[in-house]
């Protein structure tokens, strides 16, 4: 009797959870009891920078010169949020073209993704879009993530590192050319920059979760700092305990509060600028059309030929 060969859909379903052992394999090295140890996996079909990147104008013409300035965009979301990422995608993607000067990576960033169904799910999305980062961590908004993150990027890009390195949420639009110019005429050494929060009279105590960026020896310092984990300084509202951490150690010296281009979109979302860097608080799809419509992301799509 012959055996029956395995159709290509059964196939189809193997993939998914083949890519997926494979990430939970490597973010599984060294791990330590309850507590990661920063270490993420960068999931893409491409060395280092992967194949989701805000592609700077003319880069083909100077494929091997190195840019003037790099900047790493991490989008911090959970692996169940498909329909946002999608959006996500597009919003950037359709973005004008960074400078020539600049290379900018977007990448989503989640921990171990342990649901089957957002397992075999997320696994499609790796061998599609390449631009996924999964840090060895559970899911978690204030207990370690940004920790994680920031920790795992040193080690993730130490062949290629970025002059800067970003983290912002999936419920902001950034405005990836605006920040970009914003960050031109900066130092690329001890730089915090983001919406600036005071509180008690301190100036600029820390910067708002919304999406701060940091000079790559600052993230550096982060992923070697033992003395976040002795004060167990990971967990708490994220934004404060990173303004926390630099503070305590005396840097991030060059800090750079973008109030008022930086903001979160009111309730009447009446409140966008033609000179926004980031929005925030898109919790919903009718708040992310209303500002790409304003940010005019649509406009010149041609309408189908179909009847």
């Amino acid at each position: 009797m012959t055996s029956k060969a395995p159709s290509s859909t059964s196939y189809l379903l193997l993939a998914p959870v083949a890519v997926l052992l494979l990430v939970f394999l490597v973010s599984s090295v060294n791990r330590s009891g309850g507590v990661s140890d920063g270490l993420g996996v960068l999931c893409t079909r491409r060395a280092v920078a992967g194949n989701y990147t805000v592609a700077p104008e003319a880069a083909e013409e100077v494929p091997n010169k190195k840019p003037e300035l790099s900047l790493l965009v991490g989008i911090l979301t959970m692996p169940k949020l498909r329909e946002r990422r999608d959006i996500v995608r597009l919003a950037y993607a359709l973005q004008p073209p960074v400078p020539a000067y600049a290379r900018v990576d977007v990448r989503f960033v989640f921990c171990s993704v342990t649901d089957p169904v957002d397992a075999a799910l997320v696994s499609l999305e790796i061998a599609h879009h390449g631009d996924i980062i999964v840090l060895d961590c559970t899911e978690n908004m204030n207990n370690g993530k940004t920790y994680a993150y920031f920790s795992s990027v040193p080690r993730l890009f130490a062949d290629a590192p970025y002059d800067y390195v970003m983290k912002t949420d999936d419920d902001a639009y950034l405005r990836v050319p605006a920040l970009v110019e914003e960050l031109r005429g900066k130092p690329r050494d001890d730089v915090y920059l983001g919406w600036g929060f005071n509180m008690s009279g301190d100036p600029m105590l820390f910067m708002h979760g919304m999406g701060y960026v940091m000079s790559w020896d600052l993230v550096s310092w982060v992923a070697t700092a033992e003395e976040i984990l002795e004060r167990n300084d990971t967990v708490g509202p994220e934004d404060l305990m990173l303004g926390k951490w630099v503070n305590l150690a005396g840097r991030g010296k060059n800090r750079y509060d973008l109030k008022p281009r930086m903001y979160d979109l009111n309730w009447d979302m009446d409140n966008l600028r033609p000179d926004t860097v980031l929005v925030h608080t898109l919790k919903n799809n009718r708040r992310w059309a209303t500002t790409l419509e304003y940010f005019n992301v649509t406009a010149g799509i041609k309408p189908s030929n179909l009847p």
